[in-house]
C-alpha cells in the first residue's frame, strides 16, 4: 500500500484521541516494544524498546540510549483534533438530540448536513472498581442539519453558526433519549446503571480518498494533526539502532493550549527522560548534556497557499500543495525553529532527497499555536517546527497532497536516522 492508503487506514482506526493511541500502541507491539504503566516501577535495559501512555490519550515510546548522557533524537504530534464533545441527550420539539460542546476551534459550517459517528471512551463500574472501555460504534448515529433556505433567506449572507443553536446534532426522531445511554452500554458490554462516567465525542465519519486529476489530492478527516503523527511514527518505527536514545511523543489537548497532565505542558516527556536516565544511572550532569546533545521535531500541519484566497498568505514564501514539507517560523516564537535546527533539518532533507519549504505566517494575520514552544519550555531541547502542507485547516474534512504525505514520511524517517553530532560552532553531519 503507498503512504496515503496507508495514513486513511490510521485516521479511521483513531476516531477519538483514545483510539488513536491505541492504534499507535498496536502498531508498537507489533514492532516489539513493551508496554509500561506509570504506576508500576520500571525496568530499563540499554537498546530497550518502551512506550507507556497518560490518561489512554496521550503516548510516548522510547528507545533506551546505550549509554547516560548520549543524547535523544525526538518528534511529537498530537492525538486530538477540533470536534464536539456530547454532554448528554435531550429532547427538543419532539426530537431527541446530543447536546454538545465545541472542543478546540473548527470551522463549524463544515460540520452540518454530514453523517456523524460517536467515539470515546466510557467509565465502567465493575466487581474490581472502575475500568475504561473504548467505543466507536461503525456507523453513523447523529447529524447536524442546517434549516433550509426557506426558513432562513439570508443564510448565504454571513450566517453566523450559534454553537448552542446551529450545533447540537439530531439524534433520533421522538422521545428517545434513553437511547443514548442505551448505545454506551451495549458498545461498552456494561449495564446502563454501571455507567460512571464518558469521554464522547462526535466524528466525521467520512474515509480518507484521492481526488484531482490524477489523484494528487488527499481529501480526509483529522489531517491535523493524524497526518503527522502517522509519518513520525513510522521515521520513529524504521530507525536503526544508535547509541543515543530515540523518543515519539504522541500528546493531547493541543487544539486547547496543552495544559493538561496529558498535554505537551504537562510533565510526560519530562517524567519518561527521567526515568530513561535514572535507568542508566544518569547524573545530573550527564543529564544536561545529554539534553543539550538532544534534537526534536515538533511536527504539526500548516497552511498551504489557497488558490481562492491566496492573499491570506505571505506571497513572499508560498507554501504550495505538492511542494513538499514545511519548515515553519515565527518571530514571536510561537514555532520554535531556529537558524540553526532550521539547517540541520534542511540538511538531513536534502541528504535524503526531500523538497522543505519555508513557512511565515503573513506578518498582519497572526497564525494559531503549536506544541513545540510548549514543550520546550518543560525540557530546553533544539527544536524545529514542521507539518504537511494542507488546506481548510480545522475543517471536518481537510485538504492536502499525496506526494507530500509521502516526502513528510520519508523526512521522519531520514531524522531519525541521520547523524548528527554537536562540533565546534555547528553539528557534524554523517
Amino acid at each position: 500500500m503507498n503512504d496515503s492508503t496507508l495514513l486513511f487506514d490510521f485516521i479511521r482506526r483513531s476516531p477519538s484521541p483514545w483510539h488513536a493511541v491505541k492504534t499507535a500502541a498496536e502498531a508498537l507491539d507489533e514492532a516489539g516494544y513493551t508496554r509500561l504503566e506509570e504506576r508500576e516501577s520500571w525496568s530499563l535495559v540499554p537498546g530497550g524498546k518502551y512506550y507507556t501512555t497518560r490518561e489512554g490519550s496521550s503516548l510516548i515510546a522510547w528507545r533506551q540510549p546505550a549509554a547516560p548522557g548520549a543524547g535523544w533524537r525526538i518528534a511529537a504530534a498530537h492525538s486530538d483534533s477540533p470536534a464536539y464533545r456530547v454532554k448528554g441527550a435531550a429532547v427538543k420539539s419532539g426530537c431527541t438530540m446530543l447536546l454538545t460542546e465545541g472542543y478546540g476551534g473548527m470551522i463549524r459550517a463544515s460540520w452540518l448536513d454530514r453523517p456523524l459517528g460517536l467515539a470515546g471512551r466510557v467509565l465502567v463500574r465493575t466487581a474490581a472498581g472502575v475500568e475504561a472501555r473504548l467505543i466507536a460504534p461503525d456507523r453513523d448515529l447523529a447529524v447536524m442539519p442546517h434549516p433550509a433556505i426557506h426558513l432562513d433567506r439570508n443564510i448565504n449572507d454571513g450566517h453566523k453558526y450559534d454553537p448552542k443553536v446551529d450545533m447540537q446534532a439530531l439524534f433520533a426522531p421522538g422521545e428517545k433519549a434513553a437511547d443514548y445511554e442505551a448505545l454506551l452500554a451495549a458498545e461498552a458490554g456494561c449495564a446502563v446503571e454501571d455507567i460512571l462516567g464518558a469521554d464522547i465525542l462526535l466524528y466525521c465519519r467520512q474515509e480518507g480518498t484521492t481526488a484531482g486529476a490524477q489523484g494528487e489530492l488527499i481529501l480526509c478527516p483529522r489531517l491535523d494533526d493524524l497526518a503527522c503523527a502517522w509519518a513520525t511514527l513510522q521515521g520513529f518505527l524504521e530507525a536503526p539502532a544508535s547509541q543515543e536514545g530515540a523518543v515519539w511523543c504522541l500528546f493531547d489537548n493541543e487544539e486547547v493550549g496543552s495544559g493538561t497532565r496529558q498535554g505537551a505542558l504537562g510533565t510526560f516527556l519530562p517524567d519518561v527522560l527521567a526515568a530513561a536516565g535514572e535507568a542508566l544511572g544518569e547524573t545530573e550532569d550527564e543529564r544536561r548534556r545529554g539534553i543539550a546533545k538532544s534534537l526534536a521535531l515538533s511536527a504539526d500541519n500548516g497552511h498551504a497557499i489557497h488558490p481562492n484566497f491566496a492573499s491570506y498568505a505571505d506571497g513572499d514564501f508560498p507554501v504550495r500543495l505538492g511542494g513538499g514539507v514545511v519548515l515553519k517560523f515565527n518571530a514571536g516564537q510561537k514555532y520554535t525553529t531556529t537558524g540553526l535546527t532550521a539547517a540541520l533539518f534542511k540538511a538531513v532533507c536534502e541528504q535524503a532527497g526531500v523538497p522543505v519549504q519555508t513557512y511565515y505566517n503573513r506578518p498582519d494575520m497572526p497564525g494559531g499555536s503549536t506544541l513545540g514552544n510548549l514543550l520546550g519550555t518543560r525540557v530546553p531541547l533544539p527544536m524545529a517546527d514542521i507539518g504537511l502542507p494542507q488546506l481548510a485547516m480545522h475543517s471536518c474534512v481537510e485538504t492536502a497532497a499525496a506526494s507530500d504525505v509521502a516526502a513528510l514520511h520519508k523526512a521522519c524517517a531520514a531524522w531519525y536516522a541521520a547523524k548528527l553530532t554537536p562540533a565546534e560552532n555547528g553539528w557534524a553531519i554523517g
